[in-house]
């Protein structure tokens, strides 16, 4: 078996570093057939020194190499793949760039989980929501961990395995290691790891002038450096203030704190020599303490505070707990300590014993166990997953943020989060979509609430057209113009809009209305520029010509900005580029879209040859992955050059699935049916980040994908083509299903 382990290792000083050397050698020393090799990740531009067993790195803020170690993996002949989470050690916003990772790798996942958040924001939920969907398995190392992740995480318990954090054999004697550190007859009390404020050291430094009243030959060993972290953002303030306690207080002959990172061997012959170890952190949510889990494992009498990982660990008389920040409560359990050695004697030896069950031989054999049963399972899995599309992986439909974002005059244009932000008043763009929006909900669904949504929208449209049929498009929130015509682009989506409502009017009202502002507007589809908007006029005038097909003025305006799309096709078209420009950029599906529609509306073949070939170039640069990889805002794409990853705009996500729609109601090729269902899940989680944009608790949908997350600002545009995408994909399931 060869297992692939990414995490931080050795040399780089990191509690998950010492962690993944651990389990490296456990793995082997469980099956000497097992190939272990590691991923670490780096937190610099230095490379460190690794030792060979480091077969890949990854900078932790270049996204590109997460990337790059997911193909390193795939061609590596690995079986599995183990991923150490802890959210300081990936880089981008709470560690997402390891999502596009885990989601490329073609091997069983498991995951050990080190922190697991009770209160975490939205992007740490979702971020660990996405790692344990991907994988087969999820370590955790507590009973409270595994509460948590189905409690907050909706985490299925099946998925989730307990194997305790694993602690180093050592053939160490408590009095040998005293003898050998000189510390004969002394009362030695310790505590190791990283410092920080966090740690509550200095509760334990205030408990110990009592203590020493009674007991002057006790010793308080504090070892470890301070953390990385928290040396980049506060310096050394924390180990001054320690130390000024320390001279305060007069403990400078009973307080050590060397201030170095010891070896694993000086680590433990500490360990092994103290009487009493303490973590005094100072609040619960510390799911996991590695240094906790040694101090029982060599048999320490431990008094901790009673953060979630102790209360477990220390149950059964394995150790005593004391509240937080109760630097009395801890001199008292001293001193009653000391002066009952037999109690003492007792809490060591019940640590001692449990200690034995849970050294890193034993943590191996369970790892390397599970590593050969997830294996199994997950190629059963596989050849047992030939399901198509599930509607049950769909959020129900909801118009609940589109209702908040409307008022008596239109659709808001922006929003901060959920919330409506009324600064920015509204557009025309977004009172089209939600027109369109809003007719498709009541065609497909019948609903009442979308038909009473529908006259708002309709009645914005109306009032932003000026006399020569032209729009305006921007309008302040107190009802004010902004600005005297709109752009090419908010005209061409009106007309989608208007040429929508003709051909599906739920009412005469409704078609006399939009029939006359249609055509109030009609002079300028001729004049039209931007590919854009004729695109979007052209698929306007499709639908009205589904409705009336005998306006054959209207059929040849359709035919001269049909060869305007075709004559942009011939001039920048190549070998190797199928397409109307030098560049791809926004809305891009929005150009085949509209000559798939043309080429239905006038049976025409050649049309059809030109918007299948250009859908075929976009489905090569963004669905080659397997998951819909859109071209991003920020640098687009050019002919020469490299595709643009972010800013990804559901706008454009939107834009494939009605393509993709419209190419199956062309062609009745299911396979353009499941290229849609695909590009919906972009919406879902099946991005380049791996995070999901619709937002159930709002019902809107995330503005964008980001290099570092989602853009959490959830505005009309974003939410109407998550709208849109939805009503796409179920009419598509019904034209699935109607072929089955």
């Amino acid at each position: 078996m060869k297992t692939a382990i990414i995490g931080t290792y050795p040399p780089r000083e990191c509690g998950i570093g010492t962690f993944t050397r651990h389990l490296y050698e456990s793995i082997i020393g469980a099956d000497r057939h097992n190939h272990v090799s590691i991923i670490a990740l780096n937190n610099s531009d230095k490379l460190l020194s690794y030792p060979n067993e480091v077969e890949h790195v990854i900078r932790q803020d270049y996204q590109r190499d997460y990337i790059d170690a997911a193909k390193f993996i795939n061609h590596s002949g690995t079986d599995i793949c183990i991923l150490q989470h802890e959210f300081g050690i990936f880089g981008g916003k709470d560690g997402v760039y390891i999502l596009p990772l885990i989601h490329r790798l073609k091997i069983p996942l498991v995951v050990t989980l080190h922190t697991i958040l009770n209160t975490p924001s939205y992007s740490e939920k979702l971020i660990l929501q996405e790692i344990c969907k991907k994988a087969c398995k999820i370590v955790v190392m507590t009973q409270k961990a595994i509460d948590f992740l189905d409690e907050i995480y909706d985490v299925h318990k099946d998925k989730i395995e307990l194997i305790e954090h694993g602690v180093p054999q050592y053939k160490l004697d408590h009095q040998k290691a005293k003898s050998a550190l000189k510390l004969q007859n002394k009362n030695v009390i310790l505590t190791f790891g990283f410092l920080g404020r966090n740690k509550g050291i200095d509760v334990a430094i205030k408990a110990l002038p009592k203590v020493i009243e009674k007991h002057p030959n006790s010793l308080y060993f504090v070892l470890g450096k301070t953390h990385p972290n928290v040396l980049r953002y506060s310096g050394e303030e924390y180990l001054i203030y320690l130390r000024q306690l320390v001279k305060t207080l007069g403990l400078e002959s009973h307080v050590i704190i060397p201030h170095k990172y010891m070896s694993q061997d000086e680590l433990f012959m500490y360990l092994y020599a103290s009487d009493i170890y303490i973590t005094p952190y100072n609040n619960e949510a510390q799911i996991t303490s590695g240094t906790l889990s040694y101090a029982v494992g060599v048999g320490s009498c431990v008094i901790s505070t009673p953060y979630w990982h102790a209360v477990e660990l220390l149950a059964n008389n394995r150790g005593l707990l004391f509240d937080f920040g109760n630097s009395e409560q801890l001199g008292d359990i001293l001193i009653n300590l000391l002066e009952h050695p037999e109690e003492l004697s007792t809490f060591r030896k019940n640590a001692g014993n449990y200690g034995k069950e849970i050294t890193w031989p034993i943590t191996g054999i369970k790892y390397s166990e599970l590593l050969v049963h997830t294996i199994q399972e997950c190629i059963k899995e596989d050849d047992d997953n030939d399901q198509p599309f599930d509607l049950l992986m769909i959020p129900a439909f909801s118009l609940k943020h589109i209702k908040r974002l409307t008022d008596d005059t239109g659709i808001i244009q922006h929003a901060k989060y959920g919330i409506p932000n009324l600064k920015h008043g509204y557009c025309l763009d977004d009172n089209a979509r939600a027109l369109l929006m809003a007719l498709m909900t009541y065609t497909q669904k019948k609903s009442k609430k979308a038909l009473d949504l529908c006259h708002v929208y309709l009645s914005y449209i109306h009032y932003m057209q000026n006399e020569d049929g032209s729009f305006r498009n921007l309008l302040s929130f107190n009802r004010n113009y902004i600005d005297n015509v709109g752009s090419e682009d908010s005209f061409g989506r009106t007309i989608w809009s208007l040429g929508y409502l003709m051909d599906n009017a739920p009412n005469d009202s409704y078609y006399q209305a939009s029939h006359s502002i249609f055509f109030k507007a009609a002079p300028i589809f001729e004049e039209l520029k931007s590919i854009r908007s004729i695109a979007n006029t052209i698929i306007g005038i499709s639908h009205y010509l589904n409705n009336s097909p005998d306006n054959n003025s209207m059929v040849a305006v359709l035919r001269k900005l049909a060869k305007k799309l075709i004559d942009h096709y011939d001039n920048n078209s190549s070998a190797n580029w199928n397409w109307f420009e030098e560049v791809l950029t926004y809305d891009n599906a929005m150009l085949p879209l509209a000559l798939l529609h043309v080429a239905k509306v006038l049976n025409d073949e050649h049309i059809k040859d030109v918007g299948i070939a250009s859908m075929d170039l976009l489905i090569q640069h963004t669905l080659s992955d397997g998951y819909l990889s859109l071209i991003g805002n920020d640098g687009w794409f050019n002919k020469n050059g490299r595709k643009a990853m972010f800013s990804q705009q559901p706008v454009d996500a939107m834009a494939m699935i009605l393509m993709f729609h419209q190419a199956y109601n062309l062609t009745k090729n299911k396979e353009y049916l499941s290229k849609l269902f695909t590009s919906f899940m972009w919406f879902l989680g099946e991005n380049d980040l791996r995070m999901r944009l619709y937002d159930f608790e709002t019902h809107g949908c995330c503005d964008g994908l980001e290099r570092d997350g989602i853009n959490r600002n959830q505005g009309a545009e974003s939410t109407l083509a998550y709208l849109i995408s939805h009503l796409t994909v179920l009419k598509a399931h019904e034209d699935f299903y109607s072929l089955k």
